[in-house]
């Protein structure tokens, strides 16, 4: 029998009789991050910056080993640590995330304060490094909920649903904006928001939560 909405989310309803609470005590964490200081709430942005493209659990690794670094080293330090990692692209990150400490205090300002929107395509235009996908994280990791991470695993499985038609090879912001709308009348089916939906979504493909 071929997949299809209905298929979908009747599997997304167990999965969340199985580990709703889980989801949204981790949800409620996130929403913490949003009053921390402006170091910590830049290291979560040094994070999507880090994993996009690159292994999930792989990334994270990582960014444990060099967080503090993410601070304040130098180019050269920098991209020298990311390689010993066995980081992959050590030097266009490295530089991403230095041309990003200038805008440490602005993003600090701005979260909570502005349209959520504005706030992403805030980010899209300024941080090098940060796509749309990445901004959605980012701002799923500071405790918005209404954005939807369209990574490889997410797109897999609404193409397999027949939510959408084929996986695109870019994502342009009206392409994205279009997958992005129709998980969002999917999350409204089952009376969750989007962040709760990415979890569920997240899990069914890779059999464990998030941690970031």
């Amino acid at each position: 029998m071929s997949k299809t909405l209905e298929n979908l989310l009747l599997e997304v309803k167990r999965i969340k009789d199985k580990i709703g609470k889980v989801v949204k005590k981790k949800l409620n964490e996130f929403k913490k991050n949003l009053f921390k200081d402006e170091d910590s709430i830049f290291l979560e942005l040094c994070f999507c910056i880090l994993v996009a493209n690159t292994n999930l659990n792989k990334t994270l690794e990582v960014w444990k080993n060099i967080k503090e670094k993410l601070l304040d080293k130098d180019y050269k330090s920098l991209t020298n640590k990311l390689r010993e990692l066995g980081y992959r692209f050590y030097r266009v990150r490295a530089k991403y995330i230095i041309e990003a400490r200038k805008y440490k205090q602005k993003i600090k300002e701005l979260l909570g304060k502005v349209n959520e929107e504005d706030l992403r395509e805030w980010l899209v235009k300024n941080i090098k490094g940060i796509g749309r996908k990445e901004a959605s994280h980012f701002l799923r990791n500071m405790g918005y909920e209404n954005f939807a991470i369209l990574d490889r695993h997410i797109l897999k499985i609404l193409n397999e649903h027949r939510i959408i038609e084929n996986i695109p090879k870019s994502l342009t912001k009206r392409k994205y904006l279009e997958i992005e709308e129709r998980l969002k009348k999917t999350a409204e089916k089952l009376g969750i928001s989007l962040a709760e939906l990415d979890m569920y979504l997240f899990f069914m493909k890779m059999g464990k939560m998030p941690e970031r």
